[in-house]
């Protein structure tokens, strides 16, 4: 899959780094991050322009979770409606997680990017929640810009070592996932002791 999505991007250009980036946000098996280094490599190469790889990247990012987002706030409340009760999903778990979103879960939306399997979500979960079109916008679209213009960034300035480094991408973003999950985790205990201790 990874060395025909690098032909593609080969062959058909800006074309295909927007169109395989909405599918690979809405959640198919695109090698995401290989696809935006390699077009930073490209780019090195002097075979595409970094103005329009950075565009056409920002626009597949924008497309492919704007349509989750649509996806999940258009089916998803009617699949809760009709089938949550078999999941002990009640309105008010929904209430709960659109006020979570309000709170601090759009953060999730601008560095979900960056967590493997995260950005396929969160814009489902956003829609699900009937987190509002503004607030996801704002953070969701900021997300893209820095997600695109670090791993473009990274395939231009590693030229020729683009591969090799890029082979190591997913070791080092799971460890960040593992540390982050562990850090909120933690987080989490030491607010229910410290309320705890207060009352």
């Amino acid at each position: 899959m990874e060395q025909q999505v690098l032909a593609w991007i080969t062959q058909y250009g800006y074309l295909a780094i927007f169109s395989l980036l909405v599918l690979g946000i809405v959640g198919l098996p695109v090698p995401d991050e290989t696809l935006l280094t390699f077009t930073g490599y490209l780019v090195y190469q002097g075979h595409l322009s970094l103005t329009l790889a950075l565009l056409s990247g920002f626009a597949g990012s924008v497309c492919g979770i704007t349509l989750s987002y649509i996806l999940g706030r258009t089916f998803g409340l009617t699949l809760i409606h009709r089938y949550g009760r078999y999941l002990h999903i009640r309105q008010h778990h929904v209430e709960k997680a659109h006020a979570w979103f309000q709170k601090a879960g759009h953060w999730s939306l601008t560095f979900g990017y960056y967590i493997p399997g995260v950005r396929h979500f969160t814009a489902y979960a956003a829609g699900m929640s009937c987190l509002e079109y503004p607030p996801f916008a704002l953070f969701a679209y900021s997300g893209a810009a820095l997600w695109v213009s670090s791993f473009i960034g990274l395939g231009y300035l590693l030229g020729e070592r683009w591969k090799s480094v890029e082979e190591n991408i997913h070791q080092y973003m799971l460890g960040a996932t593992i540390a982050i999950v562990i850090l909120a985790l933690g987080y989490l205990v030491w607010r229910k002791w410290f309320r705890a201790k207060r009352t």
